[in-house]
């Protein structure tokens, strides 16, 4: 396998700007398979920050992120070495699918992938291969899916290797994040598939810090988002030491809200949806999230939860059928002072 970013980056002079494509496969028709990765060289020995997004092709918000961090990122001081792979996932990317079109394969569950089998799990695996050994720290940007709007923010799992929660909680907090969600690798996550073969947990397997940044929804533009979430990577690099600090010290938030329950909100009736919550929002137990109407205008369901809810993500596409996610919402959340020792939440 060539070692094309790790090659490109031996041949910059510090301060150097590059891009370029990982060859990853080839298509029938003669294509091929590239997956565009930008770099900026450092002048010292400071730590590689690796900001990869779309692992999920309808997350089109998330390339923006990267694009826009590597465009600020590029032009500041830098002791270390920042990578940025904007479009993880280019097949599934150009048909604007989650999935790539061609296996149905989840590649954010497809780390650290195999050289020899399916194709998006032969994507992972150059992916992987090639960018983890350089990368000292990781976030893998996502977005939820363009039907919905989102607030922004975090995920991160638990891994023996991977140091404190505190750690990976600190860092989030630099991302101004509604919530940071802790993920049970061990045992059934919100949807079906296989959590452990997620990028940033294959990274933290590596003993390196990483976690998902959740900047808003797809299929749109949302520049407030992205503009968070763009001023979280850049002191984000400043803090690991990727960036040469500002003069001014790096303004490190107090506490962060952690959710540790967390789940998606279903339709009993097809019609049309209507929020009644926005996301941020905490609605208290039985208060409806939102109401559906039927073909007819009647109003038939009221979907609402038992217990109270922090509201994460709510429908925004109106057209439902019984079983569509109208809702991500956290059931079990607390907030976490980082200056005081960390209490075990449940």
């Amino acid at each position: 396998m060539n070692s094309t970013v790790a090659d490109h980056l031996a041949r910059m002079a510090p301060g150097d700007v590059g891009r370029g494509l990982m060859d990853a496969g080839r298509l029938a028709s003669g294509n091929a398979v590239g997956i565009p990765y930008l770099i900026a060289r450092g002048t010292g020995d400071g730590p590689c920050l690796w900001v990869n997004a779309a692992v999920h092709g309808d997350e089109s918000q998330a390339p923006i992120v990267a694009t826009e961090f590597f465009r600020s990122v590029s032009g500041r001081p830098l002791s270390g070495d920042v990578i940025v792979t904007p479009v993880a996932n280019p097949l599934a990317f150009d048909h604007r699918r989650k999935h790539s079109p061609f296996d149905g394969t989840d590649l954010d569950q497809s780390f650290p992938g195999r050289a020899d089998f399916l194709g998006t799990q032969r994507l992972a695996h150059r992916l992987f291969a090639e960018l983890s050994p350089l990368a000292d720290t990781a976030v893998n940007i996502h977005t939820m899916g363009p039907f919905l709007d989102a607030c922004n923010y975090g995920v991160y799992k638990l891994h023996p290797k991977a140091g404190e929660e505190r750690d990976l909680l600190s860092l989030l907090a630099l991302f101004e994040l509604r919530v940071a969600c802790r993920m049970d690798v061990s045992g059934q996550g919100e949807l079906p598939g296989r959590i452990e073969g997620a990028l940033d947990y294959q990274m933290m397997e590596l003993g390196k810090p990483a976690f998902m940044l959740e900047a808003g929804a797809g299929g749109r533009h949302d520049r407030p988002a992205v503009g968070k979430a763009v001023r979280g990577l850049l002191r984000l690099a400043a803090v690991t030491g990727t960036a040469v600090p500002p003069e001014a010290p790096v303004d490190r938030p107090a506490s962060i809200c952690r959710a540790t329950r967390r789940t998606h909100v279903t339709s009993a009736e097809g019609g049309f949806f209507s929020a009644l919550a926005k996301p941020g929002d905490v609605v208290p137990a039985g208060r409806p999230l939102g109401e559906i109407r039927n073909v007819y205008g009647d109003v038939v369901e009221a979907v609402s939860l038992p217990s109270p809810a922090l509201v994460i993500g709510v429908r925004r596409d109106p057209i439902v059928h019984s079983g569509d996610r109208v809702g991500f919402v956290a059931t079990e959340w607390d907030d976490v002072d980082l200056t005081a020792p960390l209490r075990e939440a449940p």
